[in-house]
């Protein structure tokens, strides 16, 4: 055995126990999880103040465009009218639904406790119910099949984690959950195109979705000053500064255009 030989032998065993210190230093980073944010202070009941207001739709009142279900008779025969699209719902008095509105500055710091409940998404009559809909993260999500017929969940995030799952008729329900804040997560059904849902994800309570007629109300909030979002689908977002002192009631109106 040569001079060369027996140094790289006698090295060997130091360069392993690097390899392996370096191995382990390298899972304790992977597998180390960050503190928990301490919880944000408890909003005294006493004192709670409640924000309410309407978004509207200024101009003329969109068309809803009907949807074709004739190629999927298990679909289509479950309407005895013609279904119309979500995506711009105004009412008669000209209230815009599906509009999520939710604090998007302004909360005292910290985390939140997270909901037990679910919130429920349903597949009934070959579309998404309810179309646009809020839960806070780590809150649970869960997803029924009430048609005869099968569906293909698959939600699009950007920063959550995407995935891609049947559910055949009157399976049991699918309990999601996402770790991170996230506006509009557009939810589909690869066998059905025309289904669309969205879902947004807050790191709080205080949010709310509008009704057909526009109208929404966010309870519970502490005495402060907030900066509103209100987010749509199609017609985008606006902001609206709002100050509530305690037990005060005030309003935040929003008006959209196409």
């Amino acid at each position: 055995m040569n001079r060369h030989s027996i140094l790289v032998l006698a090295a060997l065993p130091a360069l392993l126990l690097s390899s392996c210190a370096s191995e382990k230093k390298e899972e304790s980073m992977t597998t180390s999880t960050a503190p928990a944010a301490p919880a944000a202070p408890a909003v005294d009941a006493a004192t709670a103040a409640t924000i309410t207001g309407k978004a509207s739709f200024a101009g003329e009142k969109p068309k809803r465009m009907p949807i074709s279900m004739d190629a999927v008779p298990n679909c289509a025969r479950q309407h005895e009218k013609p279904v119309l699209s979500e995506e711009a719902l105004v009412g008669a008095g000209g209230g815009l639904a599906n509009v999520l509105v939710y604090v998007k500055s302004g909360l005292p710091a910290g985390s939140y406790p997270v909901p037990a409940t679910a919130v429920a998404l349903d597949q009934k009559g070959c579309v998404y119910s309810p179309h646009v809909l809020g839960v806070m993260v780590g809150q649970g999500l869960e997803i029924s099949n009430s048609d005869p017929t099968n569906h293909n969940v698959h939600p699009m995030p950007r920063t959550n984690r995407e995935w891609n799952e049947s559910q055949p008729p009157q399976s049991d329900k699918k309990l999601k959950t996402f770790d991170k804040q996230e506006l509009g997560i557009l939810f589909k059904c690869n066998v059905h195109p025309w289904m669309r849902a969205y879902v947004s994800v807050l790191p709080h309570p205080f949010f709310a979705v509008t009704a057909e007629d526009g109208s929404f109300s966010i309870k519970g909030l502490p005495p402060g000053e907030y900066t509103l979002e209100a987010w749509h689908e199609k017609f985008g977002t606006q902001e609206i500064k709002v100050k509530v002192e305690a037990k005060d009631s005030k309003t935040a109106d929003f008006s959209f255009k196409g």
